[in-house]
């Protein structure tokens, strides 16, 4: 073994195997940056190079990649409250409202250190695992699955936000999305609205897009300023952020131990990862009612974990050929493409293959958080730009990253949709986190039940790490209970006025009600195999509402219930978010009749000229550039874009196409 890793070193060393390395890594750090893409994309697009590679720079160049695509989301999750994948969503919680403080570069310096941390320890687990850990996967079943998802979901309970019945509903609401679209199990199509677009279920960056990026940039465009509220950014926050994390660096631990063993579980992997963590770390340490607000330690979690789940997902990948997740599939078909076949014979006679691999994991996370480091200053420089001249750009990457998920119209249509639910749960205080993991874990939710009771039964439960698991929820939903009892007393808004303040909740609650029972009413057409999922999820979603519904019809409930973002500093505040909806709406119908890429330049344009004062030349050249951008990616990824009734009649020529 040790032979084995010190031939791996030598390979690593040679200069045509470190320049893969480095290629490998800028291409991930930039495939980071760009919301929507992630690790998987990022291989796609490298697979036709490293086919017919030396194996050795193929393996450095696809791991670079790998290693850092969740050292560089964190620029657009921390800076612009635009999650760059699915494993920084939950660093937007704290990460963004610290850059909104003016602390960008001490939330960036807490989080590449986090990273950095994180990687390393992956790539030291794996070097562990590669020899111990194969039995202990093979005792990973369906229901030591099923109880990991309750764990997760027990978690939402501390979650929640501000009011807990609020909370709870989200999550339901999370569960309900998720049974829109074709059921895993049978594959019947079900609650699809009429329309072929569900005949897959929602895609999870969509959701997250929708929950997190668009309903900040709302509110940020409302209040006409810059991201930074104070307009600057900290000189010292580089080393406040390495003291934050040195003052945290036991949490930082436990949570890459907490990546490193999701990322290994095949299914779950890194949707989730950065929830758990983050869910543990309000679970265990002190003043949690800072979480949420710029807390430190709300970076350090999750971008420790996020990091950290590479090391621990390349475990199954490698030593039983079983992906984890969508980035490891493309990995296993990278590794076939160069010759290598993971498994029992990988392990015996490509040994010194696999630790060039957790080499490469260790020297790409320093390599990728170096360059993050370097260029962090004048990246995070953006925050304090008046930012209706960003806000435009960054609706057109929201929108461009949605159509990355199934390039289809309806991948724009459902995210102006969901955007909207998002932008009203912000304003009424309904915890946007609780849905996203609902949602995230509702398919797992509904494969795991049918599968564990179909192979085990309740005997499942007499399993030994099932029993682990399911101290751990009742610990979770303890701990949950225990926080909550802190709410606040409940008051009245009895008034002349009341009904009027009440009103838009009542349109929303009303909305989520109606969205319930027509998939309450949708399941009942189905048997027990499609229908059972839909039917639960839509009956506890009018369950854990009643309370909601209660405390509004006696206007009657803890103080924080009849939060109104619209009510608070309205006089700070310039145009209202339906505006900011209509815009949308109107950009949407534009670009179906002209195509995707001319819209969304004339809206760039119109916005700047209009919204934001430029003058008509510069409006137009912004316009110009972001026409050249989306060229440009089409080109190298070979993408075509949504078309509009114009192309019908018109065949327009690069980059307008």
């Amino acid at each position: 073994m040790y032979e084995a890793a010190i031939v791996a070193l030598a390979q690593l060393t040679t200069f045509q195997t470190l320049i893969a390395l480095v290629a490998g890594v800028i291409v991930g750090l930039v495939v980071g940056i760009l919301p929507g893409l992630g690790g998987t994309a990022g291989l796609a697009l490298l697979l036709p190079i490293v086919f017919g590679m030396e194996p050795n720079s193929a393996l450095a160049m696809m791991i670079g990649l790998l290693a850092v695509t969740t050292t560089s989301d964190t620029f657009p999750s921390v800076l612009m409250g635009i999650p760059g994948t699915s494993g920084s969503q939950a660093t937007v919680l704290d990460g963004f409202p610290m850059t909104k403080k003016g602390e960008g570069t001490r939330a960036l310096s807490i989080a590449f250190i986090s990273s950095l941390f994180g990687g390393i320890f992956g790539a030291f687990v794996l070097s562990f695992a590669v020899v111990f850990a194969t039995p202990l996967i093979l005792q990973i079943g369906f229901g030591e699955q099923l109880m990991l998802v309750i764990l997760a979901l027990s978690m939402v309970g501390i979650l929640t936000g501000a009011n807990i019945w609020k909370g709870l509903a989200a999550c339901r609401l999370g569960l309900l999305l998720g049974a829109l679209g074709s059921a895993p199990l049978s594959g019947v199509q079900r609650a699809a609205f009429g329309t072929e677009y569900l005949l897959d279920p929602l895609p999870l960056v969509i959701i997250g897009l929708a929950m997190f990026a668009t309903p900040e940039i709302v509110d940020l465009l409302r209040r006409q300023s810059t991201i930074s509220e104070t307009g600057r950014l900290e000189r010292t926050g580089w080393a406040k952020g390495f003291r934050d994390w040195a003052e945290n660096w036991w949490l930082s631990l436990r949570c890459s131990m907490i990546g490193s063993l999701i990322g290994a579980l095949p299914g779950l992997g890194g949707s989730v990862v950065d929830w758990i963590a983050y869910g543990h770390a309000v679970q265990t340490t002190k003043n949690r009612e800072s979480y949420g607000t710029g807390d430190p330690r709300g970076v350090v979690a999750p971008e420790s974990a996020n990091n950290a789940k590479e090391g621990g997902a390349l475990v199954p990948t490698l030593l039983l050929g079983i992906p984890g997740s969508g980035s490891m599939a493309i990995l296993l078909g990278g590794l076939i493409l160069i010759g290598i076949e993971p498994g029992k014979d990988m392990i015996d006679n490509n040994m010194d293959k696999v630790y060039l691999m957790i080499w490469s994991i260790a020297a790409a996370n320093i390599i990728g958080a170096g360059i993050c480091f370097f260029l962090a200053p004048q990246i995070a420089r953006i925050t304090t730009i008046k930012y209706t001249l960003i806000a435009p750009f960054m609706i057109g990457l929201i929108f461009f990253a949605a159509f990355q998920a199934t390039r289809n119209w309806g991948d724009l249509i459902v995210l102006l949709l969901l955007s909207v639910l998002g932008i009203y749960m912000q304003r009424f205080g309904w915890s946007r986190p609780a849905l996203l993991i609902g949602f995230v874990l509702s398919t797992r939710v509904e494969a795991s039940v049918y599968q564990t009771v179909t192979l085990y039964g309740i005997t499942f439960v007499e399993r030994p790490i099932v029993q682990v698991l399911i101290a751990m929820t009742v610990l979770s939903i303890a701990l949950a209970v225990l926080f909550k009892q802190k709410s606040s007393e409940p008051v009245s808004v009895d008034g002349p006025h009341s009904h009027l303040r009440l009103m838009p909740q009542w349109i929303f609650v009303s909305g989520v009600i109606a969205l319930a029972i027509y998939v309450l009413q949708d399941s009942l057409k189905f048997n027990s195999l499609t229908g059972m999922y839909p039917l639960v999820a839509s009956v506890s979603t009018l369950v854990f509402l009643t309370p909601v519904v209660l405390m509004m019809v006696f206007k009657h409930a803890p103080s924080d219930f009849f939060y109104d973002a619209e009510l608070k500093s309205v006089a700070d505040r310039g145009r209202s978010a339906e505006f900011y909806i209509g815009m949308m709406v109107l950009m949407l119908l534009f670009s179906g009749l002209v195509g995707f890429v001319l819209g969304m330049a004339a809206f760039i344009a119109l916005f700047l000229y209009r919204a934001a004062h430029a003058d008509w030349w510069k409006a137009i050249l912004g316009g110009a550039g972001f026409i050249c951008f989306l060229g440009i990616l089409s080109d190298q990824l070979t993408l075509r874009y949504p078309t509009g009734l114009l192309q019908n009649y018109l065949s327009l020529p690069w980059p307008l196409q």
